[in-house]
């Protein structure tokens, strides 16, 4: 099994395991080596029962508070270069991808109301995936930092595109 660099990725992997789901975890290291034009590499490729093929670039973020009924404090930034890199991997790939932006909520508080929300242990700490696909991203995104190149979901429009990530790939 691939190791990765921080609980976020490990989670989602051991979440894909668990889950049955046939996947390709990108070495980082490695990946340099098939990165052309300066395009970032994703995290994972995923090929589903119902023969949906999905790239997937996870973003790992904290939620701090108690409750995820209206969906309210959750970022949901990335750079450009994500957005870029998704885009530009998925025309290389074809029509037969689709790429996503799995953001891997990691819960602060033990006590927290999911909302009917899947939530997934995993070493001591409880998670939640939700995604949002990268043409729904592209269509609302916002600028966030110009220095630190970020864009963002406005909050009404991520309520809007986001999928909980089980149903998803059903």
């Amino acid at each position: 099994m691939e190791s990765f660099p921080n609980h976020y990725e490990q989670a989602f992997q051991n979440w894909l395991i668990d889950h049955q789901i046939h996947y390709l975890a990108l070495d980082r290291c490695k990946a340099r080596e098939i990165v052309y034009s300066g395009i970032k590499v994703f995290d994972f490729l995923l090929h589903l029962p119902n023969d949906k093929k999905i790239i997937a670039e996870v973003k790992g973020r904290r939620f701090k508070g108690t409750s995820l009924a209206k969906l309210a404090s959750l970022e949901c930034w990335v750079t450009l270069d994500d957005v870029e890199g998704l885009t530009k991997w998925r025309e290389s790939f074809g029509s037969d991808f689709q790429a996503v932006f799995v953001f891997v909520y990691k819960m602060d508080n033990v006590d927290v109301d999911f909302d009917g929300r899947e939530v997934f242990d995993f070493d001591g700490n409880k998670y939640v995936f939700l995604c949002v696909k990268l043409d729904d991203y592209r269509r609302f995104m916002k600028r966030r930092s110009p220095k630190w190149k970020t864009v963002t979901l406005p909050a009404e429009k991520f309520r809007q595109c986001i999928i909980q990530l089980a149903d998803y790939i059903k």
